[in-house]
């Protein structure tokens, strides 16, 4: 018996490509939400409330309010630290270098909102999205975010299993300080 060669039309070959681009883009870690703290410094400028959803077997999703009542300014600072336990015991977490820096709030819109948060929470929030270069000011509005499942996109596509902690602050003069802590635990997707 003569084998067949196993011939490449350009249709087979745009799917092979197709599939081989969508396999790599993948992320290959699933997430469980473990707890969600919010915290504001002053409510009467921002009210922060979140919590995680059951929706159904392994899949969660975050809900959230934050009633924006105060202006920013270039003063306005973000920034957010990265931690991982192998186990989740308090005392193993280290620092990663998945961090966002200590930068103005203007800057923070322009690069890690838009490539990260709204990517993931746009389509289930009203949170605002902004094309091009974010113009000042910030809306004063009530934000809600509605049983919201992130995909993983602008986020490493590989990470370890393990527990992951994040710490986000917003802070500036005469504004409120808040943020929110957050622990999911990673494991390697399967498929």
């Amino acid at each position: 018996m003569v084998p067949t060669k196993l011939l490449l039309t350009p249709t087979r070959t745009g799917i092979l490509i197709l599939f081989l681009h969508l396999a790599k883009a993948a992320r290959k870690w699933d997430y469980e939400p473990i707890s969600m703290s919010t915290t504001s410094s002053d409510d009467s400028k921002l009210k922060f409330d979140g919590k995680i959803d059951r929706l159904g077997r392994g899949e969660y999703g975050l809900t959230a309010t934050i009633e924006w009542k105060y202006d920013t300014n270039e003063k306005t600072m973000v920034e957010a630290t990265a931690y991982r336990s192998s186990s989740g015991d308090e005392k193993d977490y280290k620092l990663l270098p998945w961090s966002i820096p200590k930068q103005t709030f203007y800057e923070y819109i322009d690069t890690y909102y838009k490539d990260v948060i709204i990517k993931n929470v746009g389509h289930c929030s009203n949170l605002p999205n902004f094309k091009g270069k974010f113009q000042p000011p910030w809306p004063k509005n009530t934000y809600k975010l509605d049983k919201c499942k992130f995909d993983g996109d602008g986020l490493p596509e590989i990470a370890p299993p393990g527990y992951y902690k994040i710490i986000f602050n917003k802070f500036g003069p005469g504004q409120p300080t808040w943020g929110f802590t957050a622990v999911f635990k990673l494991t390697n997707k399967l498929f």
